[in-house]
């Protein structure tokens, strides 16, 4: 952290251990989730995403001290995150183009054990005009209410932003509704030859960047609330939008390429 006698817009986080016990929860999730899959026993699960909840409630709380209550987020800190940020959903994108590569080389050439057709002999896929219509039509309005609240912010119209990103928070967990109801029903698993795997993987890391989405949007929710934000300081709150967007483009290609696409 800056002293009075070494004046620079840097900001040099203090030592912190949120660092090392994210690192150890993230090793004991890992763990547990073998464990619960090997031997039925989520005990070892069940505190690693405690201890999890806690470094990030803790972290996040840190974070939130020095951008907010102590100025440390200068405007070439804001620059330097702002890439952070940018770099992270890079990262992300190229994480899902992982699984469209896979999806895409079964597909365009399947294999004698799949019939020499896609979808695989025995495969009953869902039908891209019902629920998967449904969810894209609710995460695509998300993105508008999540617009509509980031540019109320900037003109400093609190009110309006709450609502949009409450709307938002609403929009995508009912999008996760959405999608356990339809693994619920789904005619095949994710045992069910390379289809299966490549969909029910791809479809449910981007359920979970949901979930760690609506979470970050609630956080910046109660941030906007409890006055953290202005309008021209609020870089906690256009995290949380990329993100968001970052979350809506990728179902599109879901939807147009494993739902539609790929019937």
């Amino acid at each position: 952290m800056s002293s009075p006698f070494n004046h620079h817009p840097f900001h040099l986080v203090n030592m912190s251990p949120w660092p090392l016990t994210g690192a150890l929860s993230a090793f004991l999730l890992t763990t547990g989730l073998i464990k619960w899959f090997h031997l039925f026993n989520p005990d070892l699960l069940f505190l690693s995403l405690f201890s999890v909840l806690l470094t990030m409630f803790q972290w996040w709380r840190d974070v939130t001290r020095e951008g907010t209550y102590q100025g440390s987020h200068t405007k070439l800190v804001k620059k330097g995150l702002q890439w952070g940020m940018i770099l992270f959903i890079l990262s992300e994108v190229l994480f899902f183009f992982a699984f469209f590569w896979a999806f895409f080389h079964s597909s365009l050439s399947p294999s004698v054990e799949l019939g020499i057709l896609w979808p695989p002999m025995g495969i009953s896929p869902f039908n891209p005009f019902q629920i998967p219509l449904l969810n894209t039509t609710v995460l695509l309005s998300s993105g508008a209410t999540i617009t509509w609240a980031h540019h109320s912010l900037m003109n400093s119209n609190y009110h309006s932003s709450l609502q949009g990103l409450g709307l938002s928070i609403t929009l995508g967990l009912y999008f996760t509704a959405l999608q356990a109801y339809e693994y619920s029903e789904a005619p095949f698993s994710i045992a069910d030859s390379v289809y299966g795997a490549t969909f029910f993987v791809t479809t449910g890391f981007h359920g979970l960047h949901v979930l760690i989405g609506t979470t970050f949007l609630s956080i910046t929710w109660y941030r906007l609330y409890s006055w953290h934000f202005s309008s021209d300081h609020h870089f906690g709150f256009e995290a949380a939008a990329w993100y968001w967007h970052f979350v809506d483009v990728v179902w599109l290609f879901l939807y147009l390429l494993l739902y539609w696409w790929g019937n």
